[in-house]
């Protein structure tokens, strides 16, 4: 070991004490409890009602979904459904898989999937996540074993959401204890369940030793996984280096070389479907969001960033800026009618002066993540005369600061919940609900019309249109895809995939 790596361990290990962090002595192949740490707290581990990644993760974990979808070849398989089959464009037929139970014993049957579209994810319900279902008008219950999906209108994407963020719930437990008491105690039929929960600290799993074998994912192989919140990056190496968790993400880039030469940890990195992006809140209120409202200075922000030096500097491992409201892969994501906002300070300026800003303007900018990023955001902005302050807050704050017209500008990120179509996008933030500050009634009827288009062709180009108008208004400064730097336990099999998804559900030890 490098007399460098020895100070940074007792920097770090010296950084964990003095923050009063937990220690989890149990983590490792050797107690079979895999204890992977994360920044971010899931205020409810319900999934439908936290839309956090830390969230998406353990909905992988304990819930299955009806289809999945193989991370390696794309393909949708049958999870608890053993098959499917459109009877018209707005017509899905599903046989539902037999012998399934949940975690409390409970046997899986047709009435937990209509109880769980039609009353705990859908848009008139507590759900954070409407987007999820609301492409649904109605679920029959043909049989026990046989349900049909009545679509409002023909929706491309949706076996997409089928096998994402659509898990299924238990009606009968569900109705028994409510919201509240599901999530303290939540239950699924994957192929892990929760056994503790910690608000704000701890979530608890062990193995589903009923989890059934016709599973696409296969059985389950580490005894238990443990997830826990260390807010601070350096605590959280501190602990991954001491041995006290066993797998980090978000790692600085900075840090992965020298990780990347002790034997007992592996690193790897590599670009996801994540993007980074500013929220320009054309209805914010008070002298600091008044300027927002004119397009030339919302294109102003724009052009001030510089995306690629933040890329190559800060996010590194693949990023790359990023000028549309999509990810390039995910299908629809036709940037051909997108403005694409070089970094171009001058004409940034130019800009601003023509708003009536020539000596620039105070404002805020909001975060809840990433802290650096958003400085180094701030710092091109006060390049061109604006004058950010920043507020780093938790996701929720952010979020109402938003919707209220508090927040002017926001820096955000948005991880489509791993669905790869450019509807989990783009109509979460501007199909004129949930998230939608913007509420361009002429881009929601784009985006309707494009998400109900069945040729390929069409779709694309309708996307084209709508998100050229996104880009057109400067209603976002989209900057870069997140590649994600992964450090973790040299005993662990673990694979990183480019939804973002650790599926540790897949992993095993050496």
């Amino acid at each position: 070991m490098t007399r460098y790596l020895a100070r940074q361990i007792r920097k770090y290990a010296l950084t964990a004490l003095l923050l009063g962090c937990t220690t989890y002595s149990y983590a490792g192949k050797q107690n079979d409890t895999l204890v992977y740490a994360s920044d971010n707290e899931v205020e409810n581990v319900s999934p439908y009602h936290n839309n956090l990644r830390e969230g998406v993760i353990l909905a992988h974990m304990v819930w299955d979904t009806l289809l999945y979808r193989d991370p390696k070849s794309g393909e949708y398989k049958p999870e608890l459904a053993t098959d499917w089959k459109w009877e018209s464009p707005t017509v899905l037929l599903l046989h539902l898989r037999k012998g399934v139970t949940f975690h409390n014993g409970d046997p899986f049957s047709a009435d937990d999937v209509v109880y769980t579209f039609e009353n705990i994810a859908g848009p008139n319900t507590a759900s954070v996540i409407p987007q999820s279902v609301d492409w649904i008008d109605h679920v029959e219950k043909v049989d026990d074993y046989t349900v049909r999906l009545h679509l409002k209108q023909p929706f491309p994407a949706a076996l997409e959401y089928l096998a994402g963020p659509t898990p299924i719930y238990p009606a009968k437990y569900f109705q028994q204890v409510k919201l509240e008491g599901f999530s303290k105690a939540p239950i699924g039929t994957g192929p892990y369940k929760i056994v503790k929960i910690i608000p704000g600290q701890e979530v608890d799993m062990v193995k589903n030793p009923d989890y059934f074998k016709a599973s696409p994912q296969g059985q389950p192989k580490i005894g238990k996984v443990n997830f826990v919140v260390i807010r601070d990056p350096e605590a959280r190496v501190a602990q991954l280096m001491t041995g006290q968790v066993d797998w980090i993400w978000r790692v600085a880039a900075d840090q992965i070389e020298p990780l990347s030469t002790m034997p007992n940890i592996a690193v790897k990195s590599g670009e996801t479907m994540r993007v980074g992006f500013l929220d320009l809140n054309i209805h914010a209120n008070g002298p600091t969001g008044m300027p927002l409202k004119d397009l030339r200075v919302r294109q102003a922000i724009n052009y001030a960033i510089n995306r690629q030096g933040i890329v190559d500097n800060l996010v590194r491992g693949g990023s790359q800026p990023v000028y549309s409201a999509c990810f390039r892969t995910q299908v629809g994501c036709n940037d051909s009618k997108v403005i694409r906002y070089n970094y171009d300070p001058a004409k940034a300026k130019q800009l601003l002066a023509q708003a009536g800003y020539a000596n620039g303007f105070d404002t805020d900018l909001w975060a809840y993540r990433d802290r650096d990023y958003a400085e180094a955001i701030i710092g091109d902005l006060r390049k061109v005369g604006i004058r950010a302050r920043l507020h780093f807050v938790q996701y929720s704050v952010m979020a109402s600061a938003l919707s209220s017209g508090q927040a002017p500008m926001a820096f955000n990120t948005w991880g489509s919940f791993s669905i790869n179509d450019v509807s989990a996008f783009t109509t979460p933030f501007f199909g004129g609900k949930g998230s939608d500050i913007w509420k361009d009634s002429e881009l929601t009827a784009m985006l309707k019309k494009a998400d109900a288009t069945v040729d390929p062709q069409q779709r694309s180009e309708q996307y084209a249109q709508a998100l050229g108008r996104i880009s057109s208004q400067a209603y976002l400064a989209p900057l870069f895809s997140y590649s994600t730097h992964y450090a973790f336990n040299a005993d662990l099999n673990f694979q990183d995939w480019p939804d973002e998804l650790p599926r540790f559900a897949l992993s095993s030890w050496k």
